[in-house]
């Protein structure tokens, strides 16, 4: 079991950047894969990004990819989401999730065991 704790939201102007942090509990988090999802309301939750568990391989949404680093601290149990030049679109609330059992990166939340309560990133225009 493994409790993922967000922080990092808030309201920005466009163009402007947040940093994203999620930390877990418990001593085995480089056994986890790490995903990034978004909700925005009204929408389906939405794959952001994914860090594999060393932290070498990232894999990103489209939308996102020139513009957020995803990237993680084994040594303090945190993966973060640097996001610049962030866009009205961009709105939503982040969740931060956790997998032991997938071998590699998935877009599909359902892969994911373990979920935070999500922090709120609010762009405005």
């Amino acid at each position: 079991q493994v409790r993922l704790v967000e922080s990092g939201g808030g309201l920005v102007q466009a163009g402007g950047s947040l940093r994203l942090s999620c930390t877990a509990s418990g001593r085995t988090f480089s056994r986890y894969v790490m995903a990034w999802f978004c909700e925005a309301p009204g929408k389906e939750r939405e794959f952001v990004s994914a860090i594999s568990r060393g932290g070498i391989n990232t894999h990103y949404l489209d939308s996102v990819k020139d513009r957020f680093t995803n990237s993680r601290d084994n040594a303090q149990n945190t993966v973060y989401l640097q996001m610049n030049n962030l866009k009205p679109e961009d709105t939503a609330g982040y969740y931060c999730a956790a997998s032991e059992t997938i071998p590699t990166m998935t877009r599909n939340p359902t892969d994911y065991i373990y979920w935070g309560q999500g922090t709120p990133v609010t762009v405005s225009s």
